[in-house]
């Protein structure tokens, strides 16, 4: 079985106020991760969004975003319905006072929530409605209305009273303090891809003369792959960076539309003023 997998690597106090101040993601963080968790991976590019309001990774991608005391890594796992099973290497790949795991299956219904602090596993509940796969630790406070059937309508039998989806997302909130739905702040990450595809042929943007003060800024998120924390060979955080050229160029071509749209506009309106001219001049022949 799949999941879509969102590792949260959280050293920050109030890993809220990082995310609510929507701060830009650095693509050297991520290809510096990439890099260091298999050498052999080809790394390729894809994107700059925010993970909130985006289709979410699929197989062979890595969303990865790395801001003051927070990194972020969503990946597809195969075969790990149980969270407490992920891969070692995976899970402390950023050095992290807690982590927390959200996994889900939309098709079947799956949905996964762990949380370790100090490396120590303290929550997982892994399960569809009608089979759990893991249930290891206490349920904590957020759970109760979920467990009395007060977030879903029951469906009989041996079915759980509730959505594991859902619960997973009532986890994301409740863990992490913020609203990570699309309602909530942008979390910018930057996509990509280890199986060896091209990376997407993209116009480039027009350079900007500002940046935004928190762009290219990983602040206190460093990576336990090893112990170099630098790599400016990768780190241009400038927005003429190919991702941004994508939403450049949508921004360009709804500009040339409004340009057409007002040309045909100016000419209507100048069409009217010209009839209603002859049609005065006439009237004063009368």
């Amino acid at each position: 079985m799949e999941s879509i997998v969102t590792l949260w690597f959280v050293t920050a106090a109030d890993p809220a106020r990082v995310i609510e101040a929507e701060p830009r993601a650095d693509r050297g963080f991520g290809r510096k991760y990439l890099a260091q968790f298999n050498p052999a991976w080809p790394i390729t590019l894809i994107g700059q969004f925010p993970l909130n309001r985006s289709v979410q990774a699929s197989t062979g991608e890595f969303y990865i975003a790395g801001f003051p005391g927070v990194a972020i890594v969503q990946t597809v796992l195969e075969d790990t319905p149980c969270l407490s099973e992920i891969n070692p290497r995976l899970l402390t790949s950023v050095p992290a006072a807690e982590v927390f795991a959200f996994a889900v299956n939309e098709e079947t219904g799956y949905g996964g929530l762990a949380h370790w602090r100090g490396g120590v596993l303290k929550r997982s509940l892994c399960t569809e409605r009608l089979r759990i796969y893991e249930d290891i630790g206490l349920p904590v406070p957020f759970e109760s209305p979920y467990w009395a059937g007060e977030r879903a309508e029951p469906i009989g039998g041996i079915a759980l009273p509730f959505e594991p989806i859902d619960l997973v997302r009532e986890a994301q909130r409740s863990w992490l303090g913020v609203d990570i739905s699309p309602e909530g702040p942008d979390i910018h990450v930057v996509a990509y891809a280890v199986d060896g595809r091209p990376e997407p042929k993209i116009d480039k943007a027009p350079a900007r003369s500002e940046h935004s003060p928190t762009e290219g800024t990983t602040g206190s998120t460093e990576l336990a792959l090893d112990g170099e924390h630098g790599y400016d060979d990768y780190e241009n955080h400038s927005p003429t960076d190919p991702e941004a050229g994508e939403f450049a160029r949508v921004a360009d071509a709804a500009s040339a539309a409004a340009h057409r749209i007002g040309k045909k506009l100016r000419r209507r309106i100048s069409d009217t003023r010209a009839y209603l001219a002859e049609r005065l001049r006439h009237s004063d022949r009368d």
